[in-house]
């Protein structure tokens, strides 16, 4: 018989339908339950594509005697934190703070006031990994909560008192130090890996902030690290070398063995950064990568109206990786006279080097390659892909892990802008109409009255956006704006900025993670330090700086600085993990930098002209372009204004602190200023 979960939206909380726990999803039907029955709550925190959440669910809570405990003790709460970040915000804070350490599955032990007293990840069934087994843990629970209830409810008070103090972290106001950018990559490279990449040992993911804020970087130095990481991890196993995309982090420090599972916000970012890697190097792995990536978020994960799903499972079968592991004899079964080189390519041994099977690698650049086996170039390529042809096919008819099919804002936010970064990048118009056409449904589907939504679809339609959903889908319509000038994607972009300030700005300055008309839980949250997805007050805090630069609108700016200037000592002490504030602070202690292209868009030189403005490092400029005073954007943007073609021909202006250079028709022209301007 299915439980509560039956009805929800959440393809997680569907995968727990059939539990024989009684299931509550999040809401007040549960905590009103636990409060009449003074019983606390189990709070059970996944999401679909999560390997050790399935171990758990098949070990705990689909075994009766573990479900008689649980219903018979607590009322049993299951949240998928991908529909619900600000519920898993709260509690992965005190998780953090009681264990030090968090993940999920996450379990917490909750007063029916929502105040956490006891927290962990993963219990096994049975007393094992130094852990205590999950029945111990309920058991041990149920008594506290019987005969030592006092202890529990000072406990839970004081932990309350500490969430409440780190939800009021991050607002402040002051100079922002010069210096902090240079002292942070200095830090990050005492980290940094030199062989492998990344920062840090294992297990590695991917530090999609860092990554950012490094190559935007002028010189090697910096930038060295960047490209050291993005290479090893292109030709790694947490890259899939046959489908494309990138799994969501490596166990190992070789970036070899993935935890299968991928996720489209890793991928979105890395579009983005691979993009902006190519246009300061212009390598042909780079460009691989990016197009492998495109092709699979193409096949396997849009929706037939244009939007991103959320995730692939880790597991298949029952086993994780079992999708994307080989044999040697397959090898040689599919491939024949070519098995032997494309095992070397593809380092493929008769030992494996995962449980006795292979993930697969791309062991060697093409070029050394070619050389080692006396072949061409070109026709190593040709030869490659159709190997990777033969391959896919012959998965293509595997069981297949399941897939998330949840459209999530914040997530196709960033997939917008990793699509229109590499269309932009790499010239492919086609890259640019995908990130136009998940920016439509965004606009159809997902915005309301003037307000988003945090996931489309359902039951999922009652989360209203939070913060990151207006702060990512606002950098995504810009970066589409500047791979398209079309004014409609800018115009939107400062009408979320707009409600973003109206709903999120705290009092002391930056941006609380929930909108002041949400669900109130026991604290209002902050992101104050990247995860897999940047800090949302740092991506607010960004967004605002476009705008105040684009409007002219310096309170904006103002209300920007406010929101990192906090951040300012935790970025020079512990840079890895804010990357996202460091570019936003970086990005304010550059003066406003200006281009604007006038011209009809038609016109072939205007065309010439944005090109241009598309291709060269402009990290902290903003851009527009307008066809003669009547254009829409003219009124907002006031660098804009009084400015038209020269001598008849399309002109583009570039200015820095209010200081203007004069005028270029000539593209040529205009590419020297632009490389001097960001030197």
């Amino acid at each position: 018989m299915a439980n509560r979960l039956a009805g929800e939206s959440s393809p997680y909380l569907r995968q727990h339908r059939d539990n024989p726990v009684d299931w509550y999803p999040w809401g007040p039907e549960a905590f009103d339950r636990a409060r009449r029955e003074n019983k606390p709550v189990l709070l059970s925190v996944g999401y679909s594509a999560c390997h050790w959440c399935h171990v758990m669910a098949h070990e705990s809570f689909e075994d009766p005697e573990t479900a008689r405990l649980m219903n018979e003790h607590f009322v049993n709460v299951k949240v998928d934190r991908e529909e619900r970040p600000d519920v898993d915000s709260v509690y992965m804070n005190a998780v953090q703070a009681m264990t030090g350490a968090g993940g999920w599955p996450m379990t917490v032990a909750l007063t029916p006031e929502g105040e956490p007293f006891f927290g962990g990840t993963y219990f096994p069934p049975e007393d094992r990994y130094g852990r205590p087994s999950f029945r111990r843990v309920l058991e041990g629970l149920a008594s506290a909560w019987r005969e030592r209830h006092d202890e529990v409810a000072s406990s839970a008070a004081e932990m309350r008192e500490y969430l409440t103090k780190v939800a009021a972290a991050g607002g402040g106001r002051g100079n922002l130090d010069p210096s902090l950018p240079r002292e942070a990559v200095e830090t990050l490279h005492r980290q940094f890996d030199p062989r492998h990449g990344g920062f840090g040992a294992a297990p590695k993911f991917p530090p999609h902030s860092v990554l950012r804020f490094l190559l935007a970087r002028p010189g090697d130095y910096a930038r060295a690290m960047a490209h050291r990481t993005l290479r090893e991890m292109a030709k790694g196993g947490i890259f899939d070398q046959l489908g494309g995309g990138f799994a969501r982090y490596s166990v190992d420090e070789r970036w070899l063995v993935p935890h299968f599972e991928k996720m489209l916000y890793d991928n979105a970012q890395l579009l983005s950064r691979y993009s902006e890697a190519y246009r300061l190097n212009a390598d042909p792995l780079y460009e691989r990568t990016i197009e492998m990536t495109v092709d699979w978020l193409q096949r396997e994960m849009q929706s037939p109206e244009g939007a991103y799903y959320s995730a692939l499972d880790a597991d298949s079968e029952g086993e994780e990786g079992r999708y994307y592991l080989w044999e040697e004899a397959e090898f040689d079964g599919l491939l024949g006279s070519e098995a032997p080189l494309a095992k070397e390519w593809f380092g493929v041994s008769a030992s494996g080097n995962f449980e006795g099977r292979n993930i697969l690698t791309a062991a060697f650049d093409e070029e050394d390659f070619a050389e080692r086996h006396d072949l061409d170039p070109n026709e190593l390529d040709e030869r490659i892909e159709g190997w990777r042809r033969k391959l896919l096919a012959a998965r293509d008819r595997r069981v297949r892990p399941g897939l998330d099919d949840k459209v999530i804002t914040s997530w196709n936010g960033l997939a917008i802008a990793g699509l229109a970064d590499a269309g932009r990048v790499l010239h492919r118009p086609g890259y640019v109409d995908l990130a136009r056409r998940a920016a439509g449904f965004a606009r159809d589907e997902l915005w309301r009255d003037g307000r988003l939504i945090h996931v489309h679809g359902g039951a999922h339609g009652r989360v209203p956006g939070l913060l990151e959903d207006y702060a990512f889908l606002g950098l995504g319509l810009l970066a589409l704006y500047h791979a398209s000038f079309e004014e409609e994607w800018l115009l939107w972009a400062l009408e979320l900025a707009e409600a973003m300030t109206d709903h999120f700005a705290a009092e002391r300055g930056g941006f609380y993670s929930t909108p002041d008309d949400g669900e109130q839980l026991i604290v209002r949250p902050r992101g104050v330090s990247d995860s897999a997805l940047p800090a949302d007050n740092a991506a607010a805090a960004e967004l605002l700086v476009h705008v105040a630069r684009l409007t002219g609108e310096g309170a904006l700016e103002r209300q920007a600085e406010a929101a990192v200037a906090g951040m300012a000592d935790l970025a020079r002490q512990h840079p890895a993990g804010m990357g996202a504030s460091l570019t936003t602070i970086e990005f304010l202690l550059h003066p406003p930098r200006e281009v604007a292209v006038i011209g009809d868009p038609a016109d072939e030189a205007t065309r010439q002209l944005l090109r241009i403005v598309q291709q060269q490092p402009l990290p902290y400029a903003v851009v527009a372009h307008a066809d003669g005073p009547d254009h829409p954007l003219v009124g907002r943007l006031p660098f804009l204004q009084g400015r038209g073609p020269i001598d008849g021909k399309p002109a583009a202006f570039v200015c820095e602190a209010g200081a203007c250079r004069l005028p270029v028709t000539d593209p040529a022209e205009l590419a020297r200023e632009l490389v001097e301007q960001a030197a």
